[in-house]
C-alpha cells in the first residue's frame, strides 16, 4: 500500500541539457534546427519564471563552450588534448573557426548572458554537459581526453565563480569507467539512464529504430513502469547516480490529440513517486520548447501545478541534483 501524507516526502528533480548548436552533429541538421535553437534561447527566461513561481530547484547541465564570449575566448580555453573520434563529424573543434566572436554575432554558439541569468536565479544549479559535448562511448574517445575536457569545463565555469558539482553525459552515453575522473574533479552527482532496455546507452550510430519507437510510445503509454527511483539506487560512493525518469518531449502538432494522455502519464508517475517516497527526475533540452514556446510552457505549467499539489499532500520536495547527492552523502556518513 502506498504511503500518504507529508511523511512520504518524495523528491521532484529537473535537469536541462543546455547545448545549442554544439549538440548538433552536422551542418544540414543545424540549418533545419536553427529556429528551434533560437526559440530555445527565448524559452529559457520563461522557464526560469515558471521555476521561480513554483519554487522549483533545477539543474542546468551546460556545455562549457557556451560560457565563452566568442571564438577567441573558446580557443583560449580549449584543452591541449582534444577528442579523436573515429567519426570526425562528432568533434566540434573544426567548426570553431567558422563561429562568431561574440554572443551578439553568434547566439547559436555562445551564451554567457544566459549562463549568468540562470546562475543568478534562486534554486538553479549550473552543472556540466562536458566542455565540448564530449561523447563518452564513441570509438576513438579516451579517459585521458575526457579528463582534459572536464578539466576545461571546470576551469571556464570557475572563471564565472561557478563550482560544477553535477554532470549529464551528452546523448546519455553513460560510461562507468569515467566516474573516477568525475569524482576526482569534484563532481558529486550524475544523471544515469533509466533501467528499461529502451533507455540503455548506445552510440550515435548504434541505436535501433525499435528503441526510439518504444520510447515514443512509452511517453503516452505505461510500457516501462512508473520510473520513480528509491534513494537506495543512488549508490554508496561519489558521484551519486540521480537516474532519469522521463524526457519531457515537446508538444507535437501531429500528435495533438494525444497530449492529454502524455500529461496523464507524467502526472501518474509523479504521483507514484510522491506517494512512495521516490525520486522523480524529469529532463529536457531548452530548445525542445523552441518550436512552440507558449504551448510547451503551458504544458510545463500543468506539470508544476501537479507538483505543488503533491508537495502539499505528500510533502514532495523540489531539489537539484547536487542537493540530492549532498543529502545522500549525509545519510551515509551518519
Amino acid at each position: 500500500m502506498a504511503c500518504t501524507g507529508p511523511k512520504s516526502r518524495g523528491i521532484f528533480t529537473i535537469s536541462l541539457d543546455f547545448e545549442l548548436f554544439w549538440g548538433v552533429r552536422d551542418l544540414y541538421t543545424q540549418q533545419q534546427y536553427a529556429g528551434n535553437l533560437l526559440g530555445g534561447r527565448e524559452a529559457i527566461g520563461k522557464i526560469l519564471a515558471l521555476f521561480a513561481e513554483y519554487e522549483i530547484h533545477a539543474t542546468w547541465a551546460t556545455v562549457g563552450f557556451l560560457f565563452c564570449s566568442g571564438r577567441d575566448e573558446l580557443l583560449k580555453n580549449q584543452p591541449e588534448l582534444l577528442p579523436a573520434y573515429e567519426e570526425s563529424l562528432l568533434s566540434p573543434y573544426p567548426a570553431i573557426a567558422n563561429t562568431g566572436n561574440s554572443e551578439e554575432e553568434d547566439p547559436l554558439h555562445y551564451a554567457p548572458s544566459l549562463v549568468k541569468q540562470i546562475a543568478a536565479t534562486p534554486g538553479q544549479e549550473m552543472a556540466t554537459h562536458t566542455f565540448s559535448h564530449y561523447y563518452c562511448l564513441e570509438k576513438g574517445q579516451t579517459a585521458e581526453a575526457f579528463r582534459a575536457d572536464l578539466e576545461a569545463a571546470c576551469k571556464v565555469a570557475a572563471g564565472e565563480g561557478i563550482e560544477l558539482r553535477s554532470l549529464v553525459f551528452p546523448r546519455n552515453q553513460f560510461n562507468e569507467e569515467y566516474l573516477s575522473v568525475c569524482r576526482e574533479l569534484g563532481i558529486i552527482a550524475y544523471r544515469g539512464n533509466q533501467q528499461n532496455w529502451m533507455y540503455r546507452a548506445s552510440t550515435t550510430s548504434g541505436e535501433p529504430k525499435l528503441k526510439r519507437l518504444a520510447r515514443l510510445a512509452d511517453a503516452y503509454l505505461n510500457l516501462s513502469g512508473f520510473n520513480g527511483h528509491p534513494a537506495t539506487v543512488l549508490g554508496e560512493t561519489l558521484p551519486f547516480n540521480i537516474p532519469a525518469s522521463r524526457l519531457l518531449r515537446s508538444v507535437s502538432s501531429p500528435l495533438k490529440l494525444l497530449e492529454p494522455l502524455r500529461l496523464q502519464r507524467i502526472r501518474k508517475e509523479m504521483s507514484h513517486a510522491a506517494e512512495n517516497g521516490l525520486v522523480y527526475h524529469l529532463w529536457w533540452h531548452p530548445h525542445n520548447f523552441g518550436n512552440d514556446i507558449s504551448g510547451n510552457t503551458a504544458f510545463l505549467r500543468q506539470i508544476l501545478r501537479h507538483y505543488r499539489q503533491l508537495s502539499e499532500r505528500h510533502g514532495m520536495r523540489s531539489m537539484g541534483m547536487a542537493e540530492i547527492a549532498e543529502q545522500a552523502q549525509q545519510k551515509l556518513s551518519r
